[in-house]
């Protein structure tokens, strides 16, 4: 079956294709009338300009027999209107492509602009997550703090209970100094017999 899909529909008139008599890129006149803009503003070309000039009108009031422009330099000044005529639109030309390119340029800094606020703003928020984070957690000076109250405490607790203890005992002679990881010999289990005992 024959595919229908690219045909255009039925109340959309068909319009011939109008050819050009003269096809330009105008990409490459763009950048023509750019390179010529560029060309006019330099010193270089007034520096041509002036010396055209100079020669122009030295060879037509020297008197010579070959001058071909008298006093009044019509052709000088024709040539001069014709390069006014195609400077005027070449240089608008370029301010034109050059607006396109500021415009352009304009656009992805205003992206990036808004895309750097946003990653800033999300950065700010995670920024004061961690901070309420930090905040509930512990830190180390505040932990050592907290093991130097709990150790204090222990030793109040433990001198109470020595006191309590002395309290309880009538016999000073009953009386020791306390040990610590000493065990008396009496309260040690039995030895228990190795396999060497037994040969």
């Amino acid at each position: 079956m024959a595919d229908y899909s690219a045909r255009p529909d039925l109340d959309t008139p068909i319009a011939g294709q109008r050819r050009k008599l003269i096809n330009l890129d105008a990409d490459a006149v763009g950048r023509t009338a750019e390179n010529v803009a560029r060309f006019f503003g330099t010193g270089q070309y007034l520096m041509w300009q002036t010396l055209i000039v100079i020669v122009w009108i030295g060879l037509n009031i020297g008197g010579f027999w070959w001058n071909w422009d008298p006093y009044p330099f019509i052709l000088l000044n024709l040539a001069f209107s014709t390069q006014a005529a195609y400077a005027a639109p070449l240089i608008l030309l370029a301010q034109n492509r050059q607006e396109d390119r500021d415009k352009i340029a304009l656009n992805a800094d205003r992206r990036r602009s808004e895309q750097t606020k946003a990653d800033t703003e999300f950065l700010a928020r995670e920024l004061a997550g961690v901070r309420l984070a930090l905040g509930d957690m512990v830190s180390r000076d505040y932990l050592r703090h907290e093991l130097e109250d709990l150790r204090g405490l222990l030793e109040r607790m433990e001198a109470k209970l020595d006191d309590a203890t002395a309290a309880t005992i009538e016999d000073a002679s009953e009386l020791s100094e306390p040990t610590q990881g000493d065990v008396d010999e009496e309260d040690l289990p039995a030895p228990q017999p190795t396999p060497q005992d037994y040969t």
